[in-house]
């Protein structure tokens, strides 16, 4: 008996609720699966709620085969990114998929009609949804339990969007250390805290004043980050959307923030390694996981480097010095350190990564589909 494929745009409560529940049926059987938790991937692609959709728009897609949930994928269109790269680009980001190349496929050609219909070019992805997100599908190390922040898929993955026309664009890495603080010792010393230099200065985040501190660690990354791959700088209610649950993953001694006679001019920030605690709770959050969370959360001896950014102007200064060394006192007390991902064209982030003793770790790849002109024919807009 023939199988019989359906991709449409989600526009129901049952579709929705298919999208939500694909993940948990394509990984039940896997046990380094970390489940996010749904209403965080729902707030995250909630059109009202997340500013981020001020300037883009988003399609969520779903794929049946037989009339049981097969594949998804959410469609973003970012006018911005468009205007700031010259590009007729979208993103697809959020894909999950069953091991069936047609159900991919079949998904991807009813996004790419949709895409075709609005003046869109190039799909490339995955972002989840953008550039600051999880970005990047797993190209290595497959059935790895993947740390806080890391994309994690299984491995047939690559084929599926082989098959459906994507090529690799792009390929990023994480790097690891797995015994940082014998590393740091041995390398550094017993590093004491930072002195004042020149009137520079590097102090933790101040959780008593945090709205402020977030708007100096905003300014700074805007700068810090403008010419970076696919880049676009943050607006201020993006900033603390995304920083809502900054307390839950991680310390204030983990942000640390270099000043220039009291401006900000650099900022190191890094994340608990939340994942084994995120990974019991099974995509929920109910008051009795929160308390084992909060209580769970005090033990953790890993952490990420979520990013380093400094200013322009002050990349040859001495706040780089000051932020490293307060970095070293501070990571004295963990086991092991990640990066999140990292390019090996930007030989500076590399360079900072190897004083650090960090080594290759997982790789993650960004695929690319040009799409025909003639592919909205028939498609919706």
């Amino acid at each position: 008996m023939a199988v019989t494929y359906s991709a449409v745009r989600v526009s129901n409560p049952r579709q929705m609720k298919d999208f939500f529940k694909l993940p948990f049926l394509v990984y039940r059987d896997d046990r380094s699966w970390v489940a996010p938790i749904i209403e965080e991937v729902r707030r995250t692609l909630d059109r009202k709620r997340n500013p981020y959709f001020a300037n883009a728009d988003l399609e969520l897609f779903v794929c049946y085969r037989d009339g049981a949930i097969a594949s998804r994928a959410a469609i973003i269109i970012n006018k911005l990114h468009q205007e700031k790269f010259s590009r007729r680009s979208a993103f697809f980001g959020f894909f999950e998929s069953i091991d069936d190349t047609e159900a991919a496929a079949r998904l991807f050609a009813q996004a790419e009609r949709t895409c075709a219909g609005r003046g869109v070019e190039l799909l490339e992805g995955p972002f989840n949804p953008n550039h600051y997100s999880e970005l990047g599908l797993q190209v290595s190390h497959f059935g790895a339990p993947p740390s806080f922040f890391q994309p994690y898929n299984p491995d047939y993955y690559p084929r599926l969007l082989a098959a459906a026309g994507f090529r690799r664009s792009a390929v990023f890495q994480t790097m690891k250390n797995e015994n940082i603080r014998d590393y740091v010792q041995k390398r550094y010393g017993s590093v004491r805290e930072s002195p004042s230099l020149d009137g520079y200065t590097v102090r933790s985040l101040d959780l008593k004043n945090l709205d402020n501190e977030l708007e100096r660690i905003r300014e700074v990354n805007n700068d810090a980050f403008s010419d970076n791959w696919h880049f676009l700088p943050l607006s201020r209610e993006e900033y603390l959307f995304s920083a809502k649950f900054l307390q839950f993953v991680t310390r204030p001694e983990l942000i640390k923030i270099a000043e220039h006679r009291g401006r900000p001019v650099g900022v190191l920030h890094c994340v608990l390694d939340i994942n084994p605690l995120l990974k019991k709770m099974r995509g929920k959050m109910n008051p009795l996981g929160a308390l084992r969370f909060l209580s769970g959360r005090r033990k953790i001896k890993s952490l990420i480097i979520f990013s380093v950014g400094i200013k322009k102007e002050y990349r040859h200064t001495r706040a780089y010095q000051l932020l490293l060394r307060a970095f070293c006192q501070t990571i004295q007390k963990y086991e092991a350190l990640e990066t999140t991902w990292l390019s090996d064209e930007n030989s500076a982030v590399m360079a900072s990564a190897e004083r650090l003793g960090l080594v290759p770790d997982r790789q993650f790849a960004i695929y690319e589909k040009y799409i025909p002109a003639d592919a909205g024919k028939g498609g919706s807009c």
